[in-house]
């Protein structure tokens, strides 16, 4: 990738110092406090019928250009322009594989969640599993978390908490979010991606174990397996952002050939 903003990694996911700082923490503190298991099973029922809205992807790609995520500490710019960015770094790194583009577009779709009246703290930001105690790669992880009343109860305060070793992370029980909403959207809508593509949707945001090399403990083999193809995709998804934003009329034409390919027509969100 080719950017100035590619040449300083380091600059990116500063949660230390930052004029959006003050606005990240409060979203995290208030994630951190409010996600627990019986929080995100009733959001599992919530919206798990599918039946907020009846629309297509490119209409859903729209709707981010009044979406500014709150967690985010690099970027204050319309969600829309960053689903673009994404999909092009991925498009000119992985020019055989049309799937991975696709990703890149839709792999923030679910924060139109925000749009229906969700507080963004239930939508975006890094996702961790509920029902085990957080581990220390988790943003503000020892800043945030001490009004969970999980954390109170021993059933969830452990290291495995309500989970067996290496259970696999399907089987695990992740905060709510954008990741979790879109992926369950794809699969009721049956879309024809291959099982890479929902994985990286799935579970691209889940940084402390992707990227800080937590939760191992309830990884299976599979997860492994797959755990490099959500760690390339993070590379497109975190260091494309830069405030040089993409002529999207441009680019609209080879994209809605991609969902027509693989998530054509109206879906069920």
């Amino acid at each position: 990738m080719d950017t100035e903003a590619d040449k300083d990694k380091s600059s990116f996911r500063n949660f230390i110092s930052g004029p959006l700082l003050d606005r990240v923490f409060a979203t995290y503190k208030l994630m951190h406090t409010h996600q627990t298991v019986d929080f995100v099973r009733n959001k599992h029922t919530q919206f798990g019928s599918f039946s907020c809205k009846k629309m297509t992807v490119m209409e859903a790609v729209d709707m981010l250009d009044s979406l500014v995520d709150e967690s985010d500490p690099d970027v204050d710019f319309p969600n829309s322009f960053h689903a673009f960015q994404t999909a092009e770094g991925i498009r000119k790194a992985h020019p055989d594989k049309d799937w991975f583009h696709l990703v890149g577009l839709l792999h923030d779709l679910g924060k139109v969640l925000a749009l229906w009246g969700e507080p963004q703290w239930a939508v975006v930001g890094d996702t961790f599993p509920v029902g085990c105690r957080p581990q220390a790669s988790v943003v503000f992880c020892d800043s945030t978390f001490q009004e969970n009343p999980d954390l109170r109860d021993p059933r969830y305060s452990s290291e495995l908490g309500m989970y067996q070793p290496h259970c696999g992370l399907e089987n695990v029980l992740m905060s709510w979010g954008h990741d979790e909403y879109l992926y369950q959207m794809m699969r009721f809508n049956k879309c024809s991606l291959p099982a890479e593509a929902f994985y990286v949707i799935r579970f691209h945001s889940f940084y402390p174990w992707h990227t800080g090399g937590d939760y191992r403990q309830l990884c299976s083999q599979r997860d492994l397996d797959m755990l490099p193809w959500v760690q390339e995709f993070n590379k497109f998804d975190l260091y494309t952002k830069c405030p040089d934003l993409p002529e999207v009329g441009k680019l609209r034409p080879y994209y809605q050939g991609l969902i027509d390919k693989y998530c054509p027509g109206v879906l069920s969100w």
